[in-house]
């Protein structure tokens, strides 16, 4: 049989004309339609979650709820003051971008995400990118502050998204990860492993486990930090309540918050991971989604999310 052969091709690749570079926007646009919820179209399929306006406002929500975590802060690392250049990574709606461009208007904000879901109307000195993370980081200018939250479950390798961000900072830059990590706990043994709260706490951490990108990973940040080079890290473990249960105040409201979050958005938070991680159907999930509301609103269950906010800065002495 003859081998087969390639076809000719020029020496240097053709010039992208305006019709393929409207049909690349297109295509990125063109979400993928799944169990009644749209996902990204960039490299299909990597990120469980959707993009549609129900998660929109879910994680609009969710900003509001981190606000309440960090009382008031967009981030805890001396950058909070402020930066000359920040990557906001996997931005989704683009609402911490924005607001920390407000904060600061001599800063350049980029917010990069696999989703172009972020608003047109957005201060002068913010902008939005559609990209791939998870493929090589091409600016050619360095961050002095580099920016992530929830991005469990978005790699397959986190010590290679932590080298990244090292690689594109300048020296004395810092990287701040702010991220849940799942199954539930509790302290007082009143989640019981028949509940369906556990069972939904379990199901987050399996199914991604099984889908190669885990909700599992923020614990390991501060040691892969480290391992990158990072120095002065820090890492602070707070919580969310799963409902009002706690007599705190203050965490009293984040139960409330962090319910309303869950609430609005299980089917999200679960279709994909069920259906591709654990081969439920769509219908399964829906059922077990009514169940696990219930179960969520048992303020006998003193369950919550174990939150983790981690940073470190680049030595200033680093060279690359």
């Amino acid at each position: 049989m003859a081998e087969p052969q390639a076809t000719p091709q020029p020496d240097n690749e053709p010039i992208p004309t305006t019709t393929s570079l409207t049909s690349l926007r297109s295509s990125v646009l063109q979400f993928q339609q799944e169990n009644g919820r749209t996902y990204h179209s960039m490299s299909s399929g990597k990120y469980a979650y959707p993009n549609d306006e129900a998660e929109s406002e879910r994680l609009d929500l969710q900003h509001n709820l981190w606000l309440l975590t960090l009382r008031g802060a967009l981030c805890l690392c001396p950058k909070e003051k402020g930066a000359k250049r920040v990557l906001d990574a996997g931005t989704g709606t683009g609402i911490w971008a924005i607001e920390y461009a407000d904060l600061h208007p001599d800063a350049e904000v980029i917010g990069v995400d696999l989703s172009p879901i972020q608003p047109s109307l957005v201060p002068p000195n913010c902008s939005f990118e559609v990209d791939d993370l998870e493929k090589e980081w091409t600016w050619a200018k360095k961050f002095d502050f580099v920016f992530s939250r929830i991005m469990a479950g978005s790699f397959s390798d986190y010590e290679t998204y932590i080298r990244k961000a090292y690689n594109a900072l300048e020296p004395g830059g810092y990287l701040e990860m702010q991220d849940l990590h799942t199954p539930f706990e509790s302290d007082d043994n009143t989640l019981s492993e028949d509940s369906d709260t556990y069972k939904l706490g379990k199901i987050f951490a399996d199914a991604s486990e099984k889908l190669g990108r885990p909700l599992t990973v923020a614990p390991t940040y501060k040691a892969l930090m480290e391992k990158a080079g990072f120095v002065d890290v820090v890492e602070k473990k707070l919580k969310w309540p799963i409902n009002s249960w706690p007599a705190d105040k203050h965490y009293k409201e984040l139960g409330m918050w962090y319910l309303a979050n869950l609430d609005t958005g299980l089917e999200g938070l679960l279709m994909a991971l069920c259906t591709r991680g654990l081969e439920w159907s769509a219908e399964e999930t829906h059922v077990f989604c009514s169940t696990a509301r219930k179960s969520l609103r048992n303020r006998k269950i003193h369950a919550y999310l174990p939150i983790y906010v981690v940073y470190g800065k680049k030595p200033e002495t680093a060279t690359d």
